[in-house]
Formats: structure tokens, C-alpha cells, sequence
């Protein structure tokens, strides 16, 4: 797709531009998680209600998902270190306004503009160093990458939750501004241009697929208040979604410049990894979503406690990427790939059998051992799906696998969170059957003077919701694990890397 940027080979010079890319890349993937402890907070500040609110999350969602795949053709059009620059301006100045916002409808439009700039940051930053490093030592990179794009996502709710509570809501944002600053800086020295291509736009290609995608997000993101398909407005976006894929597809195989070049898709290693990244943006991100409410709202953890617990999750993944980043020229990738995902279903496993009295020490262990797997599995995928794939498919190589983690993290939150919400009903519903006057406890119960009658079956309705909603988490947990072990097959499935051009070979 692009020509490739030719810089000086020298260590220090590599070191410049991992270091500035790297700030862009961990700014854009703190900020995916770092505003949802806020969001309370902000509704009070916008007197807004719970819909309304959830809107600073979906126009950000939605933006990023449906400019994602424009990633490619901008490089190409524009040279990459330019829309490099321009995205890390727009994203640190719609962050500065995300701050300052006085209204629902200014904060909305603004986090709206902040997923259009941000959109790219991820690819671009994986592209860049990709071509800065040589094949070699591509392990080493994905491994420097990754601890950006995996730990952030992480550490994005423990870090807003303390700026929110020891600060305000406006300094979840406001505290993009000098790393954004320093990125930007940094990219503008040392970052080299690459080569500009001419190239017809696919308005109606991007069209499509911009529909499908954001028809697809709208419709994860809004289900379960709306009751799913039971609403008109999912039934629409679903339809929407279906229709546009299928004649995307057809029109990319058939148009003379299509907007994904169909050439992109016949690397092997490259679709095996997208499915990968798919299931991990599931694992990672639902399981992020799942385990706050549990510990706050099941086992009443304050939401600074809340985030200590889950930090050395990221702790875990950073010590995985930087022992995985020598390992990966010496061992067989796939192999890391598979201890990476048995090590993450033995965490899920040991989560399925959680319950309400576990003492955080559990839930720390549990986590790091969940984040080693993590970081044992994204490293080595990094490098294998790109080891066999053309160097002009580079950018919308990286765009797509951002999208696909991003899509599958969508997708794995809303199925999970609507899961547990329905099993949470059966289990009630099975559990009541057991409570009635004629079983020993509950009569003791009943009797006791006191309590009145009606305060007593509230107090065991309370406690039966809760516990029924506990199962229903420790489901979910466990059905991740079973999809997490069902995965590791694909791994026979990945061609082992060849050398190009002399390069040295990636996957043994």
C-alpha cells in the first residue's frame, strides 16, 4: 500500500520514534476504557439521564469503528507521518474541548471528533514501527507496541477512577494534553515520510462499509437497554448491518479500485490472525466489563479498591510482552500463542468458581496470571500475522486488526453483559423455588420478631438477586474460558513466516 519510509538505522534513532509513537498509541488506548468510571459523574455535571450519558461512550465507539479501515488509503494519500501528525493534533485538541465541554451536545460532538482522529493512532503507530525495525527483530517491536495498546485498556479504569474521585471528571481528558503534546513533538522530528500514492477513492466501498460498521455498533452498544431485538430500532440497525456487509463484499471482489483491495485477504496469516485478535478483544475487554460491577455492586468494593484489584492485570501482560519479546525469535510463535490462551482459560477456569467472600488476593492472582496469558498470546500474533503479508497491504493490514480486536470487544461485551442479565433472571427464578415457608431457615427467618414480614422478603429478595447475578457472572467467565481453549486449534492453522528481500525469518 505504501511505499516504505526509509529512516537511519541506528539504534537511538529507533529509540526516538518508539518512544514518540508509543506516547500517541497508549493516549488513544487509555482513553477506550478511562472515561466509563467517570460517566457517573459526568451525567450529574450534564443533568443527564443514563441514555443520554452513555452517548459519550457510543460516538466514540461508533466514529473509531467506521474510520478505522480509511487508515490505509489516507497513509497512501497522504504520506503517513502527515496523517500521523494531523491525528495526534485532533486528538489532543478534541481532548481539550472534551474538557472544557459545558453540555451534553458539546461533550457528545466532541468525544464524536475525538474517535474520527483517534481512529488511526493504533494502526499507524503498529505500521511505523514495523517498517522502523528490521524483520528480526519484529518480536521485540509488537512486544513494545503491545504493552501499550494491551495494558492501556487495562489501566484506563483504575486511572480514571482516581482522577475522578481525587479530582474531577474533566481531567479524564484534560490529561491527554501533554502526552499529546510530547507525541506529537516527537513524531514531527524523528518519524520519517513515506512515499505519497495516487489512488482512486472508493466513496461508495467506504460507504458500505462505514454503514455496516456503524450500524453493527450502534446496534452492540444500544441492545440491551432497548431490549434487543425486541425493538425496532435494533431490527433496523441489524438489517442494515447484514445488508451493507453482503454487498461490501461483493462489491470488493468486483469493483476495479476497491476500498480494501481483495488482495489483502489472501494472505493466510493474515485472516487466521484477525480471527485471533477477534477472540482476544472478547476475552480482554468483556472480562474488563464484567468485573467492576462485580466487585462494586455484588461485593460492595469502593472504586478505588475496585482498581487496584484489577492493575496488576496490566502488570501481568507487561512482564509477559517483554520476556515474549525474546522469545519469539527463538521459539515457534504458535507454540507462545498456545500457552498464551491455556494460561488465559486457566484464569477464566479459576474465575468461574469465584464467589462473593474471595479475598481480593485471589482476584490479584487471577488477574495477573490472565494478563501474563494476554501478553503471552498478542506479541506473538503481532508478528506472525504480518510475517507473510505483502509490505503495500502494511497499513491496512494493521487497520484491520485493530478493527477486528475492536469489533470483537464490541461484540464480546454486549453478548456477555446480556448473558449474565438474562441468566441472572432464570437463576432467580430457580433459586425462589427453594425459598418458601416450609423449609427450616427460611420459617426461622420469617419468625423472627425483628423483622416484619415484608422487610424480611425484601432482605431475601436483595440477597437472591445477588446471588443470582453472581452465578450469572461466574457463567460468563467460564463459557470465555471453554471459547478461549476452543481457539487454540486455529494455531495449525498459521503458515510458518518466510524471509523477503533477504529479511530474516520471523516464525521458525
Amino acid at each position: 500500500m505504501n511505499a516504505q519510509a526509509t529512516a537511519p538505522d541506528t539504534g537511538l534513532n529507533r529509540a526516538l520514534i518508539t518512544v514518540s509513537i508509543m506516547l500517541a498509541t497508549i493516549m488513544q488506548a487509555v482513553d477506550t476504557t478511562i472515561a466509563n468510571v467517570a460517566l457517573p459523574h459526568m451525567q450529574g455535571s450534564m443533568s443527564a439521564t443514563s441514555e443520554q450519558i452513555a452517548w459519550v461512550l457510543t460516538s466514540y465507539i461508533v466514529a473509531a469503528a467506521i474510520m478505522t479501515p480509511m487508515t490505509g488509503f489516507l497513509s497512501a494519500r497522504f504520506g503517513r507521518k502527515r496523517l500521523f501528525v494531523v491525528s495526534v493534533t485532533g486528538f489532543t485538541v478534541t481532548s481539550l474541548l472534551c474538557g472544557v465541554a459545558v453540555s451534553l451536545d458539546q461533550i457528545v460532538l466532541f468525544r464524536l471528533l475525538q474517535g474520527v482522529f483517534g481512529a488511526g493512532l493504533v494502526p499507524l503507530s503498529q505500521s511505523v514501527l514495523l517498517d522502523t525495525f528490521p524483520k528480526e527483530k519484529h518480536g521485540s517491536a509488537m512486544a513494545i507496541w503491545g504493552v501499550g495498546v494491551m495494558v492501556g485498556p487495562i489501566l484506563g479504569p483504575t486511572l480514571g477512577g482516581y482522577l475522578t474521585e481525587y479530582y474531577n471528571w474533566r481531567w479524564v481528558f484534560l490529561i491527554n494534553l501533554p502526552v499529546g503534546v510530547l507525541a506529537l513533538a516527537g513524531i514531527l522530528m524523528f518519524v520519517p515520510e513515506t512515499e505519497r500514492m495516487r489512488r482512486r477513492f472508493d466513496l461508495f466501498g467506504f460507504t458500505l462499509l462505514s454503514l455496516a460498521i456503524g450500524s453493527l455498533q450502534l446496534m452492540l452498544d444500544r441492545g440491551q437497554s432497548l431490549d434487543w431485538f425486541s425493538s425496532r430500532e435494533i431490527v433496523i440497525e441489524g438489517i442494515v448491518c447484514a445488508v451493507c456487509l453482503y454487498l461490501f463484499i461483493a462489491h470488493m471482489l468486483t469493483a476495479r479500485d476497491p476500498f480494501l483491495e481483495p488482495g489483502l485477504f489472501r494472505d493466510r496469516n493474515l485472516v487466521i490472525g484477525l480471527a485471533f485478535i477477534f477472540i482476544v478483544g472478547v476475552v480482554l475487554l468483556a472480562t474488563l466489563a464484567l468485573l467492576p460491577p462485580f466487585l462494586q455492586s455484588l461485593m460492595g468494593f469502593p472504586v478505588i479498591t475496585t482498581g487496584e484489584v484489577l492493575a496488576p492485570r496490566g502488570i501481568g501482560s507487561m512482564i509477559a510482552m517483554l520476556l515474549v519479546g525474546r522469545l519469539v525469535n527463538r521459539v515457534d510463535v504458535r507454540l507462545l500463542v498456545g500457552f498464551g490462551l491455556t494460561l488465559t482459560a486457566v484464569s477464566l477456569f479459576e474465575m468461574s468458581h469465584f464467589n462473593l467472600e474471595i479475598a481480593p488476593m485471589a482476584l490479584v492472582r487471577t488477574g495477573i496470571v490472565q494478563g501474563l496469558g494476554l501478553g503471552f498470546v498478542f506479541v506473538p500474533l503481532s508478528t506472525i500475522t504480518f510475517s507473510t503479508l505483502d509490505h503495500r497491504y502494511r497499513t491496512e493490514g494493521t487497520a484491520m486488526f485493530s478493527l477486528m480486536r475492536n469489533i470483537g470487544s464490541s461484540i464480546g461485551i454486549s453478548v456477555m453483559v446480556a448473558w449474565a442479565a438474562r441468566n441472572t433472571q432464570i437463576n432467580h427464578a430457580v433459586l425462589g423455588e427453594q425459598l418458601t415457608p416450609f423449609r427450616e431457615p427460611v420459617r426461622a427467618l420469617l419468625d423472627m420478631p425483628a423483622l416484619g414480614s415484608d422487610q424480611t422478603l425484601a432482605y431475601l429478595n436483595q440477597e437472591l438477586t445477588r446471588q443470582a447475578a453472581a452465578i450469572s457472572y461466574l457463567n460468563d467467565f467460564q463459557a470465555m474460558a471453554w471459547m478461549t481453549l476452543a481457539a487454540i486449534p486455529l494455531i495449525l492453522l498459521f503458515r510458518r513466516g518466510t524471509a523477503r528481500s533477504g529479511e530474516a525469518v520471523v516464525a521458525e
